[in-house]
């Protein structure tokens, strides 16, 4: 009995082998050639970019995510091909995916928005960008994060998500700005005077655009001063360095030309009964 018990057994385990060794043995071989089409389709993938100048920030992604397809697409076919019911596997894998999902919502989020950035472009390295309530230097950007560096040189490292949906300034898109100044004088000194001295300042300063052109004009009649409104078209370099420079040079020119820049001031008058 025991004998025949063994030897039932192993023609069983023998028909097995014989029904499954051929479906193993195709999709092994399909396994192996089908990983070696996906390295030479993601090496031509790879030279396409290269030839078309993409960016490289987006080539590595663009690379892994065209390899990650390809192989899962190769692994469904092998174990569909061993005889593996794809319905309940496709079921399983579905249900890992959403738990997954929601464990790392935020994370995907970022990812999300990281494609979105590489994608579109709204900034690229080196931009001055302000966003998220920070100013600074774009220094790199990940598929998670994007990390600039403050004014100061601090390392500032925002998410992605919420920077690909939410607004910012990107100052280095266009070649020119305009620097907005406002000055004050005393309601005793020269209007005229007070904006003969800008305008020569303006002129006279080589990184101050011709075109468009400058413009002065009384913007108020303040409580303590008459303020003008100046505006110069400058290169985007130049920015700051015309800006400091009018700063001070402003002050220094009124003081010469005994133009006085007054401060807010009240006056008290006491009364005797």
């Amino acid at each position: 009995m025991d004998m025949d018990f063994i030897m039932s057994k192993s023609d069983q385990v023998w028909s097995m082998v014989m029904m499954y060794a051929p479906k193993l043995l195709l999709a092994l071989v399909t396994l192996l050639i089908g990983l070696w089409i996906i390295k030479m389709l993601t090496k031509g993938v790879k030279n396409l970019m290269d030839k078309k100048e993409m960016d490289e920030t987006l080539k590595p992604f663009v690379i892994s995510l065209f390899s990650i397809l390809l192989k899962v697409m190769l692994l469904i076919s092998v174990i569909g091909m061993v005889g593996v019911q794809m319905t309940s596997f496709i079921a399983i894998l579905g249900a890992a995916g959403l738990a997954v999902g929601l464990a790392l919502s935020g994370t995907l989020q970022n990812f999300a928005g990281g494609v979105i950035i590489l994608i579109f472009k709204p900034f690229k390295v080196g931009d001055v960008l302000e966003a998220q309530g920070y100013l600074g230097v774009v220094k790199e950007i990940q598929l998670f994060n994007t990390i600039i560096l403050s004014l100061d040189n601090k390392t500032i490292i925002i998410p992605n998500g919420g920077l690909s949906t939410g607004s910012m300034i990107n100052y280095s898109t266009q070649p020119t700005r305009r620097v907005d100044m406002s000055f004050g004088i005393g309601y005793s000194d020269d209007i005229d005077k007070a904006k003969s001295v800008l305008e020569g300042l303006l002129v006279n300063h080589p990184k101050v655009l011709k075109d468009p052109a400058h413009f002065i004009a009384v913007s108020e009649l303040a409580d303590s001063s008459v303020n003008f409104v100046v505006r110069a078209w400058v290169n985007a370099a130049d920015y700051w360095e015309v800006f400091f420079y009018m700063q001070e040079t402003v002050k220094k020119e009124f003081d010469k030309n005994k133009i006085g820049i007054p401060f807010p001031q009240n006056d008290v008058h006491i009364y005797n009964h």
